[in-house]
C-alpha cells in the first residue's frame, strides 16, 4: 500500500519546491509582522556559508517533505498566528464590556437573579392586561407614575374626626415641636448676643473704698441695696428710690464688708477692727456686736441664723446670732486673709477664697458644737496663682462652684464640689474681682479690674464669651451683685459710681411677683433729695 496521499501523487513536477526556491521565498518573508521590510541594497554582497544543495535535499523538496535535521532546523519558524492586542475601554464603552466583578460571581443576563428581576418588572406590553389592571386598582397608583416620588399630602383618614384621638395628638404635639431657642439648654452658645453697653442708671457713691479685698455691696431679696462708703452704711430702696443711712462705724475704723440675711430683714456689717455688727434693716436699729476677730472682716456670708465671717488672719468663724455666745465654730485652712466667702443655698457646703491663692470647700453642717470646735476643709484647691476673691455657687446646679483669681492669675475655674474635680478653666485678660451666675440662664458673669475694667458674660459649659462691656467704669470694677428679679446687675468701682446693667431677662415667675427694674422705675424715676448728694441718681 502506497503511504502517499493522492493529492501528493497527482501534484505536477513543475509545482515541486526546490531548495533554491525555498531559500529565496523564506528570505522574502519578514518574521516580525510590525516591521515593514525594506528594499535590499543595490550593492551585491557575497554570501558566505551557503547551504549546499545535494541530490537528497532536492528529492525531499520535490516530494514536499523536509526531514528533521535539515534546513528547517536553522530557520525561525513562526508557529502562532498574530493576535490583535485588546484596547482599553473608553468611558463611552458600555458597562457590559467590563471584566467580571470578583465580588459578584455572575453578571450574565440569564442568571437566576436577573431572571427573577425580569419577572418582577411590570411591563404592560408583556404582562397580562387583566393582571396589570388589577394591580393598578388595588394599589391606587397610575400605571405610568412612579411609586416613590414627591407628591401631595395624602387625604386625612376617617379617624381624624375622633375627638379622643385628636386630644391625644394635642398632648403629644410638644414632643414633636421645634425647641424654643430662648429656653435654657445644655448646648453651648456659639453666637454672641447683644446686651446694652450703657447702664440704665448711675448712682454717685462718694467715699467708696478702692480696695480689692473688701466686699462693700449687697442686694437683698426685699429689693434693697446696701453700700458701704468709708465709715457709713446706706440703704437704697430700688422700688421707691429712697436712700437712708443705716449705720456709722465707731471712730477710728471703717466698714469692710456687708451682707443681707436670706430674708433681707437683717444686715451684717464687718468692721476693720474685727467686730461684726448685726442690724435690723426695717427698724434701722443695731441688735448686737459680735467681737473676737483679730483683723478686719473682709467678707461675710449668711445661711439662716448662721453668719460666717472671714478675717484678715485667715480664720473663718460661724456666728449663731440667736445665742449670747455667738461663736459656734472656727474654720482654719488659710494662711492669708480670707477675702471670698459664700454659703451654698442649701447650707450643705461653704466655699472660701483667700490671699494665699487657696480655695477651700467646707462641710456646712454645724451640729452640736462645744467651745473651741474647729472644722477641716473637705476640699482644698491650689490651682490659682493669685488671691481668690471671686466665689460663686451655681443656683441651678448646686454642685458647681466658680472661683476667680487676681492679677497674676486672671483665671476662672469651675469645680465639682461633690468629687472635687476641676471641670473647666478659662483664662481672662485681667484680674477677676467678682463672679455671678445667671439665675435662669446657663451663663456666668465676671467683673474685671486693670487693664480692661470690663464686664464679661460667658456661656456654660463651653465658657465661650457671649458678650463684653469694655471700660464699664473709669476704674477697676471691684464689687457686683444681682437683683432679686435676676435681670439687673449692680457694679461698684473705684471711680465712686454704682451702675445698673440689664444683663439677662427676668424669669416669668419672678416677673409676676416682683417689680422689674427698668429705665423708668429704677430709683422711682426721679432725683432723690438726700443729704450731701450721697447716692443721688444722675
Amino acid at each position: 500500500m502506497n503511504p502517499k496521499t493522492p493529492s501528493r501523487r497527482s501534484r505536477a513536477r513543475s509545482d515541486a519546491l526546490t531548495p533554491s526556491a525555498l531559500v529565496a521565498g523564506l528570505s522574502n518573508i519578514s518574521l516580525n509582522p510590525f516591521v515593514v521590510s525594506r528594499p535590499s541594497s543595490p550593492i551585491k554582497r557575497t554570501t558566505s556559508g551557503a547551504i549546499p544543495v545535494s541530490d537528497s535535499l532536492q528529492r525531499q523538496a520535490g516530494a514536499g517533505v523536509i526531514r528533521r535535521g535539515g534546513v528547517e532546523s536553522r530557520l525561525d519558524v513562526v508557529t502562532r498566528d498574530y493576535v490583535k492586542p485588546e484596547l482599553k475601554r473608553s468611558r463611552s464603552t458600555p458597562a457590559s464590556a467590563r471584566a467580571p466583578d470578583r465580588f459578584i460571581t455572575n453578571r450574565d443576563s440569564d442568571s437566576d437573579v436577573a431572571a427573577t428581576l425580569d419577572q418582577l418588572h411590570l411591563n404592560p406590553k408583556s404582562a397580562s392586561p387583566g393582571h396589570t389592571a388589577r394591580l393598578v386598582a388595588a394599589t391606587g397608583v397610575p400605571l405610568n407614575r412612579r411609586i416613590l416620588a414627591y407628591h401631595e399630602q395624602p387625604p386625612a383618614p376617617a379617624s381624624a374626626s375622633d375627638p379622643a384621638l385628636a386630644q391625644h395628638r394635642e398632648f403629644a404635639r410638644p414632643l414633636y415641636a421645634h425647641r424654643n431657642p430662648a429656653l435654657p439648654s445644655s448646648i453651648p452658645a456659639t453666637k454672641s448676643r447683644k446686651i446694652p453697653t450703657l447702664p440704665e442708671r448711675v448712682l454717685d457713691a462718694p467715699g467708696l473704698v478702692d480696695d480689692f479685698y473688701l466686699n462693700l455691696l449687697a442686694w437683698s431679696p426685699a429689693n434693697s441695696l446696701a453700700v458701704a462708703l468709708e465709715a457709713a452704711t446706706y440703704i437704697w430702696n430700688a422700688d421707691t428710690g429712697a436712700v437712708a443711712q443705716l449705720a456709722d462705724a465707731p471712730d477710728g475704723t471703717y466698714v469692710s464688708s456687708v451682707d443681707f440675711s436670706n430674708d433681707g430683714a437683717f444686715l451684717g456689717i464687718g468692721l476693720g477692727t474685727g467686730d461684726v455688727e448685726l442690724w435690723d434693716v426695717e427698724a434701722a436699729q443695731k441688735l448686737r456686736t459680735m467681737a473676737g476677730h483679730q483683723g478686719q472682716i473682709a467678707t461675710l456670708s449668711w445661711h439662716q441664723h448662721i453668719l460666717s465671717s472671714g478675717c484678715g488672719d485667715g480664720s473663718i468663724w460661724h456666728h449663731d446670732v440667736r445665742v449670747p455666745r455667738h461663736k459656734v465654730m472656727e474654720l482654719l485652712g488659710h494662711s492669708g486673709e480670707v477675702c471670698g466667702l459664700r454659703w451654698r443655698p442649701d447650707g450643705e457646703l461653704l466655699a472660701s477664697g483667700g490671699n494665699d491663692n487657696v480655695v477651700n470647700i467646707w462641710d456646712g453642717r454645724v451640729g452640736d458644737v462645744a467651745d473651741g470646735a474647729r472644722g477641716s476643709a473637705k476640699w482644698t484647691k491650689r490651682n490659682h496663682s493669685a488671691a481668690v476673691k471671686a466665689i460663686a455657687w451655681c443656683p441651678w446646679q448646686p454642685s458647681l462652684l466658680a472661683s476667680g483669681g487676681g492679677t497674676n492669675d486672671a483665671t476662672i475655674n469651675i469645680w465639682n464640689s461633690t468629687t472635687g474635680a476641676r471641670l473647666h478653666s478659662l483664662k481672662t485678660p485681667s484680674q477677676i474681682t467678682s463672679l455671678l451666675w445667671a439665675p435662669s440662664k446657663k451663663e456666668i458673669l465676671s467683673t474685671h479690674g486693670f487693664p480692661t475694667n470690663a464686664l464679661m458674660v460667658h456661656a456654660y459649659p463651653s465658657m465661650e464669651r457671649v458678650a463684653e462691656i469694655r471700660d464699664a467704669h473709669d476704674a477697676r470694677v471691684l464689687f457686683s451683685c444681682v437683683g432679686p428679679a435676676g435681670d439687673v446687675v449692680c457694679t461698684g468701682a473705684g471711680d465712686e459710681n454704682l451702675k445698673f446693667w440689664r444683663i439677662w431677662d427676668a424669669p416669668e415667675e419672678k416677673a409676676k411677683k416682683k417689680k422689674i427694674i427698668s429705665s423708668d422705675d429704677v430709683g422711682g424715676g426721679r432725683i432723690n433729695s438726700t443729704r450731701e448728694g450721697i447716692l443721688s441718681i444722675r
